[in-house]
């Protein structure tokens, strides 16, 4: 039996072990995205396939309630030395987009498999229809790149040479594809034999029990975290700004009920699955850990000591319908799934927010920004794809201070690529990258700046894909007093008689010469901005943070000659009336929800569900493009009755459903 001691010490031999394969990787990664940007996970799991151990200093920080366990039973007779692998989305729900190639390889003690390590590497690209693969327009899995459901890769201790040859064929870069594959093998090898050094030190039985324990105690903490809470049911929804090419929001809402250790999170009323690749391919997972990733944050953030394993997912159970766009069927497309990840982590926080807002902070960006460019390198004629940097915004404010610029909460993991390095490895010259003025929410507390970043591209043709391009219309909210903060941007020859805004289109063709600048969104504010010291606020002007224009606006701290007025700062403060309500959206979300209430909505969703899953989406996009001049649930209704005029295929639900509804 593990006592306290005993378990913290298996549980730093964990964490270690699985630092140790961060550093292989790391180290032996061949791809920008991988070495340089670290959109990469390690684990070691249980012999179910649950994770017992990440990593704290490298790599995405997603993935600490990942199971394996429906991959690995796709594969029959694992022996010493196999490494099996999979990128399917939509085969054992453990990849959730085509680039995510994930590994997992048995540890083998005495004959038995006592444990398994694995972790993804995010390949630049699979093929399919845009360089680096993804793209909000593309409209189904197919056009995402080759896929391959879960199989060996590696077959005692011997790569498939057939399944590296597909993969090459159909893949833009082949040599980073399976270089970082093979780094990933070699990490997969340093856990093997860092988990046979601990069943060494505690025994097989020792060690097997330790696992389990681990989990039971991070099950344990999550539980204590929960009981600290009220007892409640609390309802929040966001928006990405567009679901498809049609340009209209997405948004998820979410019902958080909380009753003593457990927690339910009841996504009803999302949108349906999506004609884009906006989707979340969770497989009705109740604790699928693309769904659960907010939750990580949120534990994490109210109690740092936590263990990050699988134990963190057991007191949730997350509700998803079949056919929205969190639980999609075949073949939705899926590969921007992480926009719609930002989005689903922001609706998640905001619920919390309201279960204990003395303890969370306001909105992070919620928009990291991953760059790719493919151009022709004029030095060696020779086509060069890689990725250029994650534009991630700033974190939201926090209770006790400042959210952090330019690198927002739950993308942090996203490192920035120095540019010497990027210039050197990709034909661009960057011509800016640092924090945009103005961006954080204003309050008591700021929130984190945006990041804005431009680059000058050399050959014709260029093209630039530029995924998760978000928050351009709906801000990340403050909360408490605290304001919204800046938009997103992207714009093509900025400042000049050429100039093309781009919103949120997220791919471009780029000629010689032209420049392409992209900025996130900011965090949000938290609390009254006047009530915020002068000083700080002058503070934060020295250091181009905040304009004299803004700081008189928003936070009444007035400048002349460079110096704060303190009389007339005095008497504006002196005539400010605080804002009332939890949360602050901005204007822009503010004038669409005078439209679509929340009944309208109630309404959209009552009548989309009555359909097939099939015409769901396509019935949405109808009933948006005739509600010009309509408004809450009546004027969906009508929308939705000239539809069903227009398309008489469209089914309708039968009067006794609609009555029961």
């Amino acid at each position: 039996m593990f006592d306290r001691t005993n378990l913290q010490v298996l549980a730093n031999h964990a964490r270690a072990a699985a630092e140790n394969m961060a550093h292989t990787l790391h180290r032996t990664a061949h791809s920008a995205f991988v070495k340089e940007t670290q959109d990469f996970t390690v684990m070691l799991m249980d012999r179910s396939g649950a994770t017992f151990a990440v990593p704290m200093e490298l790599g995405a920080t997603w993935y600490p309630g990942l199971s394996y366990h429906r991959a690995i039973a796709m594969v029959d007779d694992y022996r010493p030395g196999d490494v099996a692998f999979t990128n399917d989305p939509y085969s054992g729900h453990v990849a959730t987009h085509a680039p995510d190639t994930h590994l997992w390889k048995p540890v083998f003690v005495d004959g038995e498999i006592v444990a398994w390590t694995g972790g993804h590497i995010h390949n630049t690209d699979m093929g399919g229809a845009v360089p680096a693969s993804l793209s909000r327009a593309l409209t189904e899995i197919h056009q995402e790149g080759i896929r391959f459901p879960p199989m060996k890769l590696v077959r005692e201790g011997v790569f498939d040479e057939t399944i590296l040859r597909i993969m090459s064929t159909n893949v833009r870069k082949p040599d980073l594809n399976i270089g970082d594959i093979k780094a990933l093998v070699g990490a997969l090898n340093t856990g093997e034999r860092k988990i046979q050094a601990m069943v060494k030190k505690f025994g097989k039985a020792g060690f097997i029990e330790g696992v389990v324990a681990l989990l039971d105690h991070a099950e344990a903490q999550a539980r204590d975290v929960l009981r600290s809470m009220p007892d409640g049911t609390w309802e929040f929804a966001d928006y990405a700004d567009e679901d498809s090419v049609e340009a209209n929001p997405c948004r998820l809402k979410l019902a958080l009920t909380i009753r003593g250790d457990e927690a339910v999170l009841d996504f009803t009323g999302s949108d349906p699955q999506l004609g884009s690749s906006l989707n979340v391919p969770s497989g009705g997972d109740p604790r699928h850990t693309m769904l659960l990733v907010g939750v990580y944050y949120v534990l994490y953030t109210l109690n740092p000591k936590i263990l990050l394993n699988a134990g963190l997912t057991r007191p949730f159970t997350c509700i998803t319908p079949q056919g929205s766009v969190l639980n999609p069927i075949h073949p939705a497309a899926v590969g921007m799934r992480s926009l719609t990840c930002a989005r689903l982590r922001s609706v998640i926080f905001g619920a919390f927010s309201q279960a204990v807002p003395e303890r969370l902070p306001a909105a992070p960006a919620g928009n990291n920004c991953i760059v790719n460019v493919m151009t022709t390198d004029e030095r060696t004629s020779k086509t060069v794809i890689a990725a250029v940097n994650p534009v991630v915004g700033g974190g939201g404010a926090m209770p006790h201070r400042d959210g952090t610029n330019g690198s927002g909460a739950d993308a942090a993991y996203l490192k920035n690529t120095p540019i010497e390095i990027t210039e050197t490895e990709t034909p661009v010259e960057f011509v800016k990258y640092g924090l945009a003025q103005d961006s954080g929410g204003a309050g008591r507390w700021r929130g984190g700046l945006a990041t804005e970043m431009a680059f000058r591209v050399f050959a014709p043709d260029s093209r630039v894909t530029a995924r998760n391009r978000d928050r351009s219309f709906f801000r990340p909210w403050g909360v408490l007093g605290g304001k919204a903060a800046g938009l997103s941007d992207m714009v093509v020859n900025p400042g000049t008689g050429h100039e093309r805004r781009l919103g949120n289109i997220d791919t471009a063709v780029l000629q010689p010469g032209d420049v392409l600048e992209i900025r996130s969104a900011g965090g949000g504010g938290r609390g009254d901005p006047y009530e915020r010291e002068a000083w700080r606020v002058a503070q934060d002007v020295r250091r181009g943070y905040v304009s004299s224009v803004a700081a008189e606006r928003d936070y009444g701290v007035v400048f002349r000659d460079g110096e704060v007025d303190e009389k007339e700062t005095e008497r504006l403060r002196t005539q400010h009336k605080p804002s009332a309500g939890h949360f602050h959206f901005g204007p822009e979300r503010e004038g669409y929800e005078a439209q679509w209430t929340p009944a309208a909505y109630d309404r959209l969703h009552a009548v989309l569900d009555a359909l097939p899953i099939h015409w769901r989406f396509f019935a949405k996009t109808e009933i948006f493009r005739r509600m010009n001049g309509r408004s809450g649930p009546e004027g969906v209704q009508a929308a939705f009755d000239a539809v069903c005029e227009r398309f008489p295929e469209l089914p309708r639900p039968s009067p006794m459903r609609e009555a029961a509804e």
